[in-house]
């Protein structure tokens, strides 16, 4: 793993002397050494995490890292895959090792077996695991130089490649290598203290393998080697562990309830959308109720840019792409770009983003300072080549349609246009029902040649958007090497119901693609000066929103997403007529309502409006025909009886018109009563 500084923790600061371990300073000091809250590693005064058998040169100080803390947590679930990685190979003698990082809520190993892993193979697995945690083997560190290394590792041809890798490794392989000499971290017997299998490897990692409290194996894919799909495919095992067994099982249970909000589960459900084999993967189809959800998501989207200064355009679906080679897109970007097309002695491409197309908006006549900032938005459909294997519902596709907005400014007005986009955002997600957010910022990664443009204008573009996020007052985590290649972005993370985060909107600060362009506005002094170009997401995508919508509300929309707002439930077919003239007058007001003459019980018919996630039923019997009423019923099984049809109108519309997000509850209004009428008895 990575030996980097997570955000701040609470950590006890320890002095070790010179020569002596990290482990026998903790000792002596009383720290914890067991449990969640023992420590499993130190991080040394340059924010560098170090075994707990590290010995410095010159006395210095350290903090205890604690197993349930970030920073210990990722060595715990990299100490658990090289224990799933022994496991692997003393069970299936011969099969090569690719690499082995920690992920978010757990890890993973690649693998190259003589055929690929089966459920029962990996139960086998999550038991011999047990054997090796509970023989408590010590993880001890050896360096070693690179001709030995291969000497050593000359039967696992993948480690190989990474040893002639370790200058340029980067992201999950750096893990494996980086920058200065190689590693082996070896297994050693508890108690005859030698080696019982090793592993190329940066570390740190646990002081044993009986740190390791709580572990299982979830699953088994596919995955190419370094992904590329030129490379060998291997068996990648994904497995969890946590700093007790409450953690794991409580994992577990957040692991259950976002397989019910599964929004692809939801879609098939509540007929939503679909993805057909006839289109190919990670290309979506809205059906009716889908295409409802979306109309009303993309029409106050729509509404809320216009009000904030925002002209509509639109943009073609394919271009030339020497389009995509003067924005830089090619040749940065040609690897998630759909293959070339030739037509009429040129190629074309489809676009993959908005932003070269809104350039030529811009420079298709002068421009003056006046008409600064110039806000340009369109709902834009772009294709993307994403890999078959990170393709995932309407949350990773192929085709997308991004509510893109591009600021043109002068250098002066930036900040305050990056202010204003990032408060705008906030409230957008607010007024879908997301409040719990922090931010993102994106920079370069100076020792990479993906990203263009002079360090002068990468660090003013840093310092501005750095300097709006740390004044919203969110909490700011930065992402080295994550920008675009023309420029820092923020991105807005938001936690959903249910505590997962996902990155939705983005704000980035550009000066390359104006000069690339050649964009210009006459100054006041009659001078020609260059803007600088403000990209923004809101959602990132309104696939993606939808997806995540679905999954933080479990499929039960707000009311005033919902594709159907009401639905009438005659107890008889003799009530027919009248919660027909009821839905009309429903409609008269602008929503959405159906009503079920099936032939249906009535329970049934309740039933089956439950599991839609319909927001209101009304109900009708003959005495509610009687007394000209309908019977409220709501998602929650609450219910309100004998309510006017006329005060039943206004109380959804006025729901519906507020834009509430609660579901609506018998509880939010007095008396409640118990759900059931006297026709029901």
């Amino acid at each position: 793993m990575t030996a980097s500084v997570s955000p701040a923790e609470s950590a006890r600061v320890v002095p070790v002397a010179a020569g002596e371990t990290a482990l026998d300073a903790l000792r002596e000091a009383g720290v914890e050494l067991t449990g969640a809250q023992g420590a499993v590693v130190v991080r040394d005064p340059d924010g560098v995490l170090r075994d707990l058998e590290w010995a410095p040169d010159t006395a210095t100080d350290v903090e205890a890292v604690a197993a349930e803390s970030p920073d210990g947590l990722a060595v715990l679930r990299h100490s658990a895959a090289h224990a799933m990685a022994q496991a692997v190979q003393e069970l299936f003698p011969g099969t090569l090792l690719g690499i082995g990082p920690p992920i978010e809520d757990g890890f993973y190993y690649d693998f190259l077996p003589d055929r690929p892993f089966t459920p029962e193979d990996l139960a086998a697995i999550e038991k011999k695991m047990g054997e090796i945690i509970k023989a408590g083997q010590r993880f001890h560190r050896r360096p070693i130089d690179d001709d030995q290394a291969r000497m050593e590792l000359a039967h696992e041809k993948f480690k190989l490649e990474l040893i002639g890798l370790k200058s340029t490794a980067s992201g999950e392989e750096a893990t494996e290598v980086g920058a200065g000499g190689l590693t082996m971290y070896d297994n050693l017997d508890a108690k005859t203290g030698e080696r019982v299998w090793t592993d190329l490897c940066r570390g740190p990692h646990l002081p044993s393998t009986r740190r390791i409290p709580a572990v299982k194996l979830m699953r088994s894919a596919a995955a190419y080697w370094r992904g590329s799909e030129k490379n060998p495919q291997l068996q990648r095992i994904y497995g969890t562990a946590w700093a007790s067994r409450d953690d794991l099982k409580a994992y577990l249970t957040r692991l259950e309830e976002a397989a019910k909000r599964d929004h692809r589960k939801l879609g098939v459900e509540l007929d939503l959308f679909s993805f057909p084999d006839e289109l190919g993967s990670g290309l979506a189809i809205f059906h009716p109720k889908g295409g409802i959800l979306r109309r009303e998501l993309e029409g106050y989207v729509r509404q809320r840019h216009i009000d904030e200064g925002f002209e509509f355009v639109n943009t073609p679906h394919i271009s030339k792409d020497g389009l995509f080679h003067t924005s830089g897109h090619l040749p940065y970007y040609s690897d998630t770009m759909f293959p070339p097309m030739q037509l009429e002695g040129s190629e074309y491409r489809l676009k993959a983003m908005n932003c070269p197309m809104h350039n030529l908006i811009y420079a298709s006549r002068g421009r003056s300072y006046r008409e600064l900032p110039l806000r340009l938005f369109e709902f834009g459909s772009v294709y993307r080549y994403e890999m078959s294997g990170v393709v995932h519902g309407l949350t990773r596709v192929r085709g997308l349609t991004m509510d893109d907005s591009h600021s043109y400014c002068t250098p002066e007005q930036a900040p305050d246009e990056i202010r204003k986009l990032l408060n705008f955002i906030l409230g957008l997600l607010r007024d879908f029902g997301l409040d719990d957010f922090y931010l993102e910022l994106s920079t370069r990664d100076p020792a990479s040649d993906k990203f263009i443009g002079s360090d002068e204008d990468w660090a003013s573009a840093t310092k501005v958007l750095e300097d709006t996020a740390v004044a919203s007052g969110l909490e700011l985590v930065p992402d080295p090497g994550g920008a675009a290649y023309y420029g820092p972005k923020i991105s807005v993370q938001a936690r959903d119901a249910i505590g997962r985060t996902w990155q939705m909107s983005t704000v980035q600060l550009d000066f390359n693609q104006p000069a690339r362009f050649e964009l210009e506005y006459q100054a006041a002094d009659g001078s020609r000066q260059q803007p600088v170009m403000i990209h923004s997401a809101k959602f990132g995508s309104i696939e993606r929103f939808i997806g995540v919508l679905t999954e933080h509300y479990a499929g039960a929309f707000p009311a005033w997403l919902s594709p159907v707002q009401v639905i009438g439930i005659p107890i008889s077919s003799e009530q027919n007529d009248y919660l027909a003239d009821v839905a009309a007058q429903l409609r008269a007001r602008g929503l959405r309502v159906e009503v079920d003459t099936s032939d249906e019980r009535m329970q049934k018919k309740i039933r089956t409006a439950q599991k839609s996630k319909v927001p209101f039923m009304l109900i009708a019997g003959a005495t509610d025909v009687e007394a000209g009423a309908v019977s409220f019923r709501y998602r929650d099984g609450s219910q309100r009886n004998g309510i006017p049809i006329a005060q039943a109108i206004d109380e959804v519309a006025d729901i519906v018109a507020r834009r509430v997000n609660e579901s609506p509850s018998a509880e939010h209004y007095a008396p409640a009563v118990e759900p059931a009428t006297s026709e029901e008895s």
